[in-house]
């Protein structure tokens, strides 16, 4: 081997960079390998979820990102379009201080986490790393092969961390069977400058379209809009003004807003998929983060459970340390744990592409109808957010839950939520 390590992570994205910098505190001797050339830039839209704010906070990094790149909003207003309210949810009824969604600057995060991790750990993190392969003895991972600088590096490991997203290369080289669903839709994201006054996040559904709205630090204003998955060049054939009018058709009270996109360089697209890994830990390797469960993104948890992933794994890897044991056996709790929250948000996340997506009348008629329901019954709203906030790990549903949110039944529980001290 040409460098020897305790852990080597491949990807230096949400799960990767927080991974690297949670060992790198415990004094584990740890190396990140990220193939682009530094941090990111670019558009991305973002909404940090309390459970993330939390692991952030934990770590001492919420606090170092800029506060002009942050956006507090305490309240999601679920329009049908058209205009009609049929849901507010509000954040408030979370337990404080994490009682709110924060609304990022692009990549924000990302960079301050970056940030601290190299200067934490300097060298730990190695940019323009091309990851080859892995190395093996026998069934046992024992380390990766990637180009750096135009040269051929041999890196040695106790635990291999594959943290490369959806399309995974380390989970191919360790055959890992998975499953890898491309939806249907995927998203046009863009950041406009607010000419209009928007004070709190607005979601409009309706017969095949979403239009998402969310107001951001700077008096900016993030558009998340509903397109055919592959429709971008053909939607660029008709230009900006067209999509701008499809804008102001749902939401004319942001008409000045819409107005303010006139060059595509204002958007990104963003393409949906679900990965479902049959197993995430296998002898000297982990898969986390996308390349182990990838989910839409209506779940609002993509980030954040790469996040949580990284901060239990943390934990797991120091525990290895300690013991000297780095067994599949011994990193497998941190599977059995992590996997009921990650399959429930998967679940979820499908079920609201189901319905909120669709374009039949009738499923369009139930959703509407579920949303209507949710407003006037705080349980059901608590249970729904808790979800979203990523603060529960057991589905937010019951099906006696789903017969009284389609209005079949009444609910003599509507009122009883949480006290929070």
């Amino acid at each position: 081997m040409d460098i020897k390590k305790d852990v080597v992570v491949v990807g230096a994205g949400g799960g990767g960079a927080l991974l690297g910098l949670i060992l790198a505190r415990k004094q584990v001797n740890v190396m990140v390998l990220e193939q682009a050339s530094g941090p990111p830039t670019g558009l991305r839209g973002e909404i940090l979820q309390p459970n993330g704010q939390r692991i952030l906070d934990k770590l001492g990094l919420l606090e170092q990102i800029p506060l002009d790149a942050i956006r507090p909003v305490q309240f999601f207003h679920f329009r049908r379009v058209g205009g009609k309210r049929l849901c507010t949810v509000d954040y408030g009824m979370l337990p404080s201080p994490y009682n709110r969604a924060l609304v990022m600057w692009p990549n924000v995060v990302q960079q301050t986490v970056l940030h601290v991790f190299e200067s934490e750990a300097p060298g730990a993190l190695q940019y323009g790393a091309t990851f080859k392969r892995i190395l093996f003895d026998g069934e046992r991972v024992i380390g990766v092969e990637a180009e750096i600088e135009g040269k051929s590096i041999r890196i040695g490991a106790n635990l291999v961390v594959g943290a490369d997203g959806p399309f995974s290369m380390v989970r191919k080289e360790l055959k890992v069977s998975s499953q890898l669903h491309q939806y249907e839709e995927s998203y046009l994201v863009a950041m406009l400058d607010g000419q209009d006054e928007l004070a709190e996040s607005q979601y409009f559904v309706g017969k095949q379209t979403i239009l998402g709205i969310f107001p951001a630090a700077g008096n900016k204003v993030y558009v998340f809009y509903m397109i055919p998955s592959g429709a971008l060049s053909r939607m660029k054939e008709g230009g900006t003004q067209a999509l701008v009018n499809r804008w102001k058709a749902i939401y004319p009270e942001l008409s000045q807003t819409f107005e303010t996109l006139t060059d595509w360089k204002q958007t990104a697209y963003m393409g949906t998929g679900r990965v479902r890994a049959k197993n995430w830990v296998t002898e000297g390797a982990v898969l986390i983060g996308d390349a182990a469960h990838g989910m839409n993104p209506h779940a609002s948890q993509g980030r954040m459970q790469a996040m949580v992933d990284a901060d239990m794994l943390g934990a797991c890897i120091e525990t290895c340390m300690q013991t000297d044991d780095w067994s599949a056996s011994a990193l497998k709790n941190f599977e059995t744990r992590r996997r009921p929250q990650v399959t429930m948000l998967q679940q979820l996340a499908d079920e609201e592409v189901f319905f909120w997506n669709s374009g039949n009348p009738v499923l369009s008629y139930l959703r509407d109808r579920v949303f209507m329901t949710i407003d006037g019954n705080p349980r059901l709203q608590y249970q729904v957010l808790t979800a979203t906030a990523g603060l529960r790990e057991t589905p937010p549903f019951s099906w006696l839950d789903r017969v009284q949110a389609a209005g079949l039944l009444p609910d003599p529980r509507a009122q009883k939520v949480p006290v929070h001290s």
